[in-house]
């Protein structure tokens, strides 16, 4: 069993910044891949950002390309979400999520395939 455990979210400004953290536990992080979706009031769950076992490869939405990074610290357990110039629309539940690398290479943007999540972390952008 894999527990996934985020913080870091609370209220902030438009155009401001917040780093979302997520600890794993349970089993060997560096076995896993890891994404960050977020889910808004009445929207679907979304890919946000992604990244590979070693940390080397990152995937982005194209919604947060260029403001928003995903980093992991293997030695740690945790992987991380640094969002810059965040904007109203922001707003969401942010989740982190744990997929088999195999699985990550072809479907890194589809929650579906995603088999452990934590319980999110929820972050407010005021205008």
């Amino acid at each position: 069993q894999v527990q996934l455990v985020e913080s870091g979210g609370e209220l902030v400004q438009a155009g401001g910044s917040l780093r979302l953290s997520c600890v794993v536990s349970g089993r060997t992080f560096s076995n896993y891949a890891m994404g960050w979706f977020r889910q808004g009031h009445a929207k679907e769950r979304e890919f946000v950002a992604g990244v590979s076992l070693s940390g080397a490869n990152a995937d982005y939405a194209g919604s947060v390309k260029g403001r928003f990074t995903i980093s992991r610290d293997n030695a740690k357990n945790s992987v991380y979400l640094q969002m810059n110039s965040l904007k109203p629309e922001d707003t969401a539940v942010y989740y982190c999520a744990a997929v088999d690398p195999r699985t990550y290479v072809i479907h890194w943007y589809d929650a579906g395939r995603y088999d452990y999540w934590g319980q999110g972390t929820q972050v407010t952008v005021s205008s």
